[in-house]
């Protein structure tokens, strides 16, 4: 599963997000790939760049092989070694691992200093992503979007099939991890879900049990989390995103894009959304913060050096 062509999925199954989120909703996935779009392509580099146990890193290798992220291949013979390669599928996630990286930065406590500073080598200053839509390059914020269930977006279908595992040094808290509260947003079925329902506009705790089919109890639970955490603010009986829950979706919007290109179920997309300002389809396109410039992969810098000037 190394060439560009989308993997279909079964009718009436798991659809792209579903499917994307159950993947991607995982901190060693993220870790491995940021590491692998830096160049890493060995075992043992990643077992020197992360606290990863061989059990963990082996089976993380064997699944984003097995989805087409990464291919296999020997460099050694005697004995056989292997190395792992990113795909164009895996090649395709760096707008994912920027829009991460840019939210972390900007709204977790105390990533600022944890993480290496990205810039843009084109104008050479640090830089944070911004979101525009591909086919107007206008600025998009939530708002500007208009989102709806497309033929595979049934009730159910977009929930990943099970709670994903996450790092077991970063926990609940997330303190210890690269990028914890975005583990902690989409590293669960029930928050992916969820935060999806709360940028399709719901706002009541009925709206989400119903759009999501979930325990009451589960709802609360995460309803409590993301209020706790500044993504959603409640007023009421009512439930807002904040301007930190609003920022996460380059993110989100990223990732659906990217899971839209990949797999493909046979009713057609499980989300169709329009650019309100141009009226056409929203694909998600990032630009520079401070020069515009349209991003590409190899523009931009990842340096644990010193800052540059923002």
């Amino acid at each position: 599963m190394t060439d560009e062509t989308p993997t279909p999925l079964p009718a009436g199954g798991q659809n792209a997000i579903a499917v994307t989120f159950g993947l991607l909703g995982d901190e060693w996935t993220l870790l491995i790939l940021r590491y692998a779009h830096q160049g890493v392509r060995r075992y043992q580099d990643w077992r020197e760049q992360l606290p990863i146990s061989d059990a963990v890193l082996t089976g993380r290798l064997a699944r984003m092989t097995e989805q087409g992220l990464l291919t296999r291949a020997a460099y050694q013979e005697r004995p056989v070694r292997y190395e792992y390669r990113l795909t164009p599928r895996g090649r395709a996630l760096w707008p994912v691992l920027v829009t991460v990286w840019g939210w972390e930065f900007r709204w977790v406590a105390g990533q600022r200093e944890e993480l290496p500073w990205t810039g843009h080598h084109s104008c050479g200053r640090h830089s944070e992503p911004v979101l525009v839509c591909d086919a107007c390059g206008g600025q998009t914020e939530p708002r500007d979007v208009r989102s709806a269930l497309g033929p595979s977006g049934d009730a159910g279908r977009s929930v990943p099939a099970g709670a994903t595992r996450r790092r077991s040094i970063s926990g609940d808290g997330g303190a210890a991890g690269l990028f914890p509260e975005t583990t902690a947003l989409i590293g669960n079925r029930w928050s992916v879900a969820l935060l999806g329902s709360a940028f399709l506009g719901d706002q009541r705790f009925g709206e989400f049990q119903q759009r999501l089919g979930a325990p009451p109890t589960v709802i609360a639970d995460r309803l409590k989390t993301f209020c706790a955490r500044g993504v959603l603010r409640a007023t009421g009986t009512t439930y807002r995103l904040t301007a930190k829950g609003r920022a996460f979706f380059p993110v989100v919007m990223t990732l659906i894009d990217w899971g839209q290109r990949w797999y493909a179920a046979p009713e057609g997309p499980a989300l169709v959304s329009v650019h309100r300002p141009c009226g056409r389809e929203f694909r998600p396109r990032l630009v520079c913060g401070v020069c515009g410039e349209r991003l590409v992969e190899r523009d931009v810098v990842i340096s644990t050096g010193v800052r540059a000037a923002p």
